[in-house]
């Protein structure tokens, strides 16, 4: 257990005898890795009661959720593996290995399995240089710090705080003058993989008490905020505006106009679905919000109701032997038209008219999923749930609004 000390005291919301008030609101754990594997987006949401000047915090516990994006594609490339494991239990182990692939700028670079019991030097050594760069790719660095975080809590030992820090440090060095951070496939403003979006959370997690994280002294929490502010700001100023209307955000944009720009060959610019679930839930997550996040929110909220698509659902086919083209996917998605479906989402809609498209290896734009090649058919996804989560949360974020 870790006491809140005086300088979080700004932190901390009252208790009315109506309602319990949320202190740290929401820690999202997202994958871009397709869904079969992928965990639903998981809200936590720590409820803090005020009962005295000082405010007594429930520890994390270490997990593995946020790192599992980087464990997938491991295994992408890794698909006979016969190496031992790290149970979750081992977190001291695990956060061992993290101070092992910890690049010295602070970062960390992407793609391992961070909970295997194998010989990190010579791993390291077998990777090309490109492949060793630090990144937030793949929800790459800001999960590591917030591990570490968690373990240096419970341990005490001073080599997981300074690791923690240490990375920190990288994710201050490397925002852009426009607020944003960016991801691998280009140099531009990037929300996929949380690049963005995943970085804010934890600078508002910190500023808003994380328990994990009240070893910071002020000049560290004073930077963490002159960031956090920065890179609010262009989540707002990105909001992309459609026919007169804010509406949702695109995955990546320029770096001087902020206009959405493409990533890899098939991440075209136009709204996302996904990218935006993660946008709206690190907004609500905000204690006290702005007259702006508000309206950002409910904005977002409305394309979500806009844009849901009704009478289909996606089917996965199983594939046997030559016809499956990844271990990982043995099966093929078909759309299935069937009225009795849950409303479900495009990963992507044209900017200027909402339609859902999708796009093949080669760049080209279609709009049936049948027309996407058989390999980015299953190894990305066109369609999702993910503003379920959204939609949810915010009915009760919307409580806190009326008296």
């Amino acid at each position: 257990m870790a006491l809140m000390t005086d300088k979080h005291v700004s932190h901390i919301i009252t208790i009315t005898s109506k309602s319990v008030t949320l202190w740290a609101m929401t820690a999202i754990t997202k994958y871009s890795a397709p869904s079969h594997w992928m965990p639903s987006t998981v809200i936590k949401i720590f409820l803090i009661g005020i009962l005295f000047p000082a405010a007594v915090f429930a520890q994390k516990a270490p997990s593995l959720d946020a790192l599992q994006d980087g464990i997938h594609h491991w295994n992408l490339l890794h698909p006979d593996r016969t190496y031992a494991r790290y149970a979750e239990k081992d977190y001291e182990k695990i956060a061992d290995n993290l101070i092992a692939y910890q690049n010295e700028d602070g970062g960390w670079l992407k793609n391992m399995d961070w909970a295997g019991v194998l010989n990190i030097d010579s791993i390291k050594a077998g990777l090309k240089d490109g492949q060793k760069r630090s990144t937030l790719d793949n929800r790459n660095t800001f999960s590591q710090i917030e591990y570490l975080a968690d373990v240096y809590t419970l341990t005490k030992k001073q080599k997981y705080r300074a690791a923690s820090e240490k990375g920190l440090r990288y994710l201050l060095s490397t925002q852009k003058d426009n607020g944003g951070w960016r991801g691998w496939d280009v140099d531009a403003v990037t929300f996929n993989d949380d690049v963005t979006t995943g970085t804010l959370e934890l600078f508002r997690n910190i500023l808003q008490g994380d328990s994990s994280f009240l070893w910071l002294d002020s000049g560290m929490l004073n930077a963490i905020q002159k960031s956090y502010d920065k890179g609010l700001a262009v989540v707002l100023k990105t909001q992309y505006v459609q026919n007169g209307v804010k509406a949702a955000w695109a995955q990546q944009y320029d770096n001087e106009t902020l206009v959405p720009v493409k990533a890899r060959t098939f991440e075209l610019p136009g709204l996302t679905a996904w990218e935006s679930t993660a946008i709206t839930i690190f907004l609500m997550g905000i204690k006290n919000p702005s007259e702006e996040v508000i309206q950002a929110i409910e904005a977002a909220i409305a394309w979500f109701n806009n844009s849901k698509i009704e009478g289909i659902r996606i089917e996965r086919v199983p594939l046997q032997g030559k016809d499956i083209i990844n271990h990982e996917y043995p099966y093929d998605n078909v759309v299935v038209k069937d009225e009795t479906a849950p409303a479900i989402w495009s990963r992507f809609y044209e900017l200027s008219d909402n339609r859902p498209f999708m796009a093949k290896r080669s760049g080209e734009k279609v709009w049936k999923l049948s027309d996407v090649n058989a390999e980015r058919r299953t190894g990305y996804d066109w369609y999702g749930y993910w503003p379920v989560e959204a939609l949810k949360m915010y009915k009760e974020w919307k409580k806190q609004f009326k008296h």
